[in-house]
């Protein structure tokens, strides 16, 4: 399927540090907006209570759909991120093949990790048979013992609920519930909880320069989080900021709309809990969630 100029080449080769992280995905928290601590009125002054709306955080349903849309907006330049389960193409980032609805790689460890999983739960199934191939090819852009028949045979097990569901745990441990619980730790909504999200699907995490975290670091150089007494909306002016620079760093990234005409624009208007209606550009293509 075509792919978006973004190329799905972020910086994943130290992105297996993240493993660690608890699975589970964390449980709800609400925000109040800054400043105003959510106060609840005795009952016996039913009249004069006020209704408060907790923010829903990016663990809500309907949340995450969204920041998956978002994400395959700028990987697949489709909102349709529930297609991607048999999405796979080298896409000559130097990390072999690239596949599923997080952009999976051979060369970086985590699509061995899911193979692996999937074996575990389907013994036998049509891609356990590389597991020798991608324990070799891991940490280098070869295909060797994966072709010819490995994409198809991706495309074949991508119509299995046992491998989406692999996918989806997978995504959820590396990428969205660690991203996710550094946000609520710092504080952030979410808007925030999904730029955290975007960037460690882009980069990976690790301790080079471009990585998540040393995007957030350099971002706190500049700006303070809310669970340290900052101001939201600068804190995340400045994560995105030096997400920029660790994205114009690798030539495939020098396009920064993801930043610039999507987070940015909802950043922007205020939109702090990722509210729908939606609308921005990746690439110059708009999209609109209402």
């Amino acid at each position: 399927m075509p792919i978006s100029s973004d190329s799905r080449s972020g910086r994943r080769a130290l992105r297996l540090l993240l493993v660690p992280v608890v699975a589970a995905a964390p449980a709800l928290v609400a925000f109040a907006p800054p400043g105003h601590a959510a106060e609840q009125a005795p009952a016996s002054s039913a009249s004069s209570q006020q209704s408060v709306t907790a923010a829903v955080d990016l663990t809500d349903p309907r949340k995450k759909d969204i920041a998956m849309q978002i994400v395959s907006s700028a990987e697949n330049s489709s909102l349709n991120w529930k297609a991607q389960y048999k999405y796979i193409e080298d896409i000559d980032d130097e990390r072999g093949y690239t596949a599923g609805i997080i952009g999976f790689c051979s060369g970086t460890g985590d699509m061995l990790d899911l193979v692996e999983l999937y074996a575990q739960r389907k013994p036998g199934n049509v891609l356990a048979k590389y597991l020798p191939a991608l324990r070799k090819v891991n940490g280098t852009d070869s295909h060797k013992g994966l072709d010819p028949n490995y994409p198809k045979d991706w495309a074949t097990a991508a119509k299995d609920k046992v491998f989406q569901q692999a996918q989806n745990d997978e995504r959820d441990r590396v990428y969205f519930n660690p991203a996710v619980q550094q946000a609520k730790q710092d504080g952030l909504r979410a808007l925030g909880q999904f730029i955290y999200y975007d960037a460690i699907v882009m980069h990976g995490d690790g301790d080079d320069s471009e990585s998540f975290s040393s995007i957030r670091k350099n971002a706190l150089k500049k700006a303070k989080p809310p669970a340290q007494g900052g101001d939201e909306v600068k804190y995340l002016h400045a994560f995105l900021d030096a997400r920029k620079v660790a994205m114009r760093a690798e030539e495939a990234h020098e396009d920064t709309s993801r930043v610039d005409t999507a987070q940015r624009v909802f950043l922007n208007k205020g939109n702090l809990d990722l509210d729908t209606p939606l609308s921005w550009k990746v690439y110059g293509d708009p999209y609109t969630i209402s």
